[in-house]
């Protein structure tokens, strides 16, 4: 098993910052998993947002986040940031981390075994 814990979020102006964090945990847990951030705004679908491989420093991302989110990781921590500059109230969701046992990041939530409970993140105007 894996154990995920996010933490960081909390309300926001627009134009601000916030650094969420994921610590992973769990026997089964090692550097091959790819680790990658969704998030859920009220009434919309579940969306890839950012994801890292274990195995490099690539990070990829979904078009409305590029040039403002950065992904990263801490191996000897083994925890995933995700920071997000430059918020806008449409960012404002549930952010959760999710693992899957493989290196390749994929954007589907369906292709991660493991998530953790979530932490809001709520961006005001």
């Amino acid at each position: 098993q894996v154990q995920l814990v996010e933490s960081g979020g909390r309300l926001v102006q627009a134009g601000g910052s916030l650094r969420l964090s994921c610590a992973a945990s769990g026997r089964a847990f090692s550097s091959s998993y790819a680790m990658a951030w969704f998030r859920q705004a009220p009434g919309k679908e579940r969306e890839f947002v950012a994801g890292i491989s274990w195995s490099d420093d690539s990070g990829y991302y979904t078009d409305s986040v590029k040039g403002r989110f950065t992904i990263s990781r801490d191996n000897a921590k083994n925890t995933v940031y995700l920071q997000m500059n430059s918020l806008k109230p449409e960012d404002t969701a549930v952010y959760s981390c999710a693992a899957r046992p493989s290196r390749v990041v994929l954007t589907s939530s369906n292709n991660y075994s493991y998530w953790g409970q979530g932490t809001r993140v709520t961006v005001s105007s």
